[in-house]
């Protein structure tokens, strides 16, 4: 009994989001309160049903097998990088925060996603975005590379400006991002003008309507465009073989309508 209930994917999602919610909800109490302490004993114990589940499963398909999944090789990962925590709180023990360990096991609520196996025709939505990925890597790389480009660009142009989305590079970049996004396109700007001139607005406003027409407009819907194109394509080339099949199947016909019809005249 105890060994099909761990072995019953269900039953290890639940204790995922029930671990989920007690770290959320444990993050809103002081650390000695007394729930606080009851939230930090039921973590720890889904810690240790988590190594359960562990044991159960090495002993149920063998090292080799239970390591053939990729999943589980996740699912060992995290445990592991539980155990800490687990030996710091029975131990009690204050010199080393492994704490911050815990949230990595959060991550196993991704196993969730191996439910889409049962979704109709979730085999060629996959197939379908990982072609539309590989045909647009060379577009998101250029696409990175304007972004680049522009936010190293804007950096020296308007660092000065004390309007804080410029301030250094990594700001710079984000500010760009978001502007291409279409995200603060003009709000941007407006800050960034405050204090300039009529001929330093003039300019500044021009150089934003270049960058939005540029990688807001123009940038987004060329990589959004050639995506989506190339992750409907297998359905297209299907249809299309479908349609040269047919047509192949009419000729067919037509000829030997054809040879019949001149055997008849003969």
């Amino acid at each position: 009994m105890i060994k099909k209930l761990f072995l019953n994917d269900k039953f290890i999602l639940g204790l995922i989001l029930i671990n989920s919610v007690i770290l959320f909800f444990g993050g809103y109490l002081p650390p000695n309160d007394k729930a606080h302490f009851a939230f930090s004993v039921s973590d720890n114990l889904i810690t240790f049903l988590f190594i359960v589940e562990l044991v159960i499963k090495t002993r149920e398909f063998g090292i080799k097998g239970y390591f053939k999944s990729n999943w589980n090789v996740f699912d060992f990962i995290l445990v592991v990088l539980s155990i800490p925590a687990l030996i710091t709180f029975i131990l009690n023990i204050q010199l080393l925060d492994f704490s911050f360990l815990l949230v990595f096991r959060i991550l196993r609520v991704f196993k969730a996603f191996r439910f889409f196996k049962f979704i109709p025709n979730v085999g060629q939505l996959v197939s379908g975005v990982q072609r539309a990925l590989k045909a647009s890597v060379f577009v998101f790389t250029g696409f990175i590379i304007y972004i680049f480009i522009i936010g190293i660009l804007s950096f020296y142009l308007f660092q000065g400006s004390d309007s804080g989305y410029f301030e250094d590079p990594l700001m710079s970049l984000y500010s760009i991002f978001k502007i291409f996004t279409v995200e603060g396109w003009f709000e941007i700007p407006e800050q960034v003008v405050k204090n300039y001139s009529e001929t330093a607005t003039f300019f500044t406003y021009i150089y934003f309507i270049f960058v939005v027409l540029t990688g807001g407009i123009f940038g987004l819907s060329i990589v959004n465009s050639i995506f989506v194109d190339t992750m409907v394509s297998d359905n297209n080339d299907e249809l299309e073989q479908k349609i040269d099949n047919l047509d192949s199947k009419v000729s067919e016909l037509l000829t030997k309508f054809n040879h019949n019809e001149t055997r008849k005249d003969t």
